[in-house]
């Protein structure tokens, strides 16, 4: 049981003791970064305090926890990523790389030495079965449902997974919570940092762990058509869709429609500027079905919260290739482009 020391996974540890599961808990130790904002938020992956947490619920609940020391692995493949992708001009999702690496790769491994048949997460999402080929559906509750950040999973992995809290809203959790006396927990409020970034701000994550970023010099701020409009701060700086914090003045609100590290240039454009209507992926995955050597009808999403539009993919080569039946804004490479019918979450690709 992957224990965090929050109210979801504390909750799904709870409802699989009621089950009649035995359950060994682990919570990582992913990442140092003792700082003001994360002492003051109590969140991410450095707080001491979730870590105690965890072994506290742990032995409450009468079973085992320890704690899984993988920062060197999480640095190689979480940490280098997120980097690498922003020195590339690109807007990494370190949550996708995670659970692939770390949650259903560490986790697997330390299950498999304990000989545990399951791993269990406090992810809001449901697992399905179709021919004896497992796959992952949307949460009940929608505004909580993370699927989007499964889709590297292979239907090995998911049928080695329990998601206890996927039937259920985030508000049936906090209440469940409170019943069971754990009316602390059940106020704790949400964290919406990556918990490696506790102050949100990557750039000066950057800044501290990048070499590469810190040699970045000033660039030019250009039109779609190549003028240059001004001067900006070094490229990894800039996001897809960002408007504010540009610091110059065009007349009209303009928005980063393209990064280009090789040049370090950033093209600003209207919001017109930010639509698209296809794009190509490569690193896909698909789990309920194959990957579609024909166009195939999905909703796909581009970002955690976007909605779903609809749109054809097909598998081309290394490649798969999104045809959006309506623009869709701010596409950004190095985001997940996810695809779903129905309920179900069926595949995605990493955005080129």
């Amino acid at each position: 049981m992957a224990m965090s020391g929050g109210i979801d996974s504390t909750m799904a540890a709870i409802l699989l003791t009621e089950q009649g599961y035995e359950l060994e808990g682990v919570t990582f130790r992913s990442w140092d970064s003792i700082s003001k904002a994360c002492m003051e938020r109590e969140t991410g992956c450095c707080s001491v305090d979730s870590i105690f947490e965890a072994k506290h619920i742990a032995n409450s609940l009468g079973f085992n926890h320890q704690i899984l020391d993988i920062r060197e692995l999480f640095r190689q493949t979480v940490i280098s990523n997120f980097i690498s992708e922003y020195m590339k001009g690109r807007t990494p999702n370190p949550c996708v790389v995670c659970n692939k690496y770390i949650k259903w790769g560490a986790l697997l491994d330390l299950a498999d030495k304990l000989n545990c048949e399951f791993i269990a997460t406090g992810h809001y999402a449901r697992i399905g079965s179709l021919e004896g080929r497992h796959f992952i559906s949307k949460g009940i509750d929608t505004t909580k449902d993370q699927s989007y950040f499964l889709w590297q999973l292979t239907p090995e992995n998911i049928a080695r997974t329990l998601f206890p809290l996927g039937g259920f809203t985030k508000q049936q959790v906090r209440q469940m919570a409170a019943d069971r006396g754990y009316t602390k927990l059940s106020q704790k409020r949400e964290s919406q940092e990556i918990c490696f970034v506790p102050d949100n701000d990557y750039r000066n994550f950057l800044q501290q762990n990048s070499p590469e970023y810190s040699a970045v010099g000033p660039g030019n701020f250009i039109s779609p058509d190549g003028r240059v409009l001004g001067q900006h701060k070094g490229y990894p700086n800039y996001t897809i869709g960002q408007r504010k914090g540009l610091e110059i003045a065009l007349g009209q609100p303009m928005y980063v429609s393209r990064i280009d590290a090789a040049s370090n240039t950033v093209t600003l454009g209207t919001r017109d500027d930010l639509l698209s209507t296809r794009l190509t992926a490569s690193d896909y995955n698909f789990t309920k079905i194959e990957a579609p050597q024909t166009p195939i009808e999905v909703i796909a999403r581009v970002r955690y919260r976007s909605k779903g539009v609809p749109a054809t993919v097909v598998a081309a080569g290394d490649k798969i290739v999104v045809e959006f039946s309506e623009p869709v804004e701010s596409v950004s490479p190095g985001q997940s482009v996810v695809f779903y019918q129905d309920d179900d979450m069926i595949g995605g690709g990493i955005i080129d």
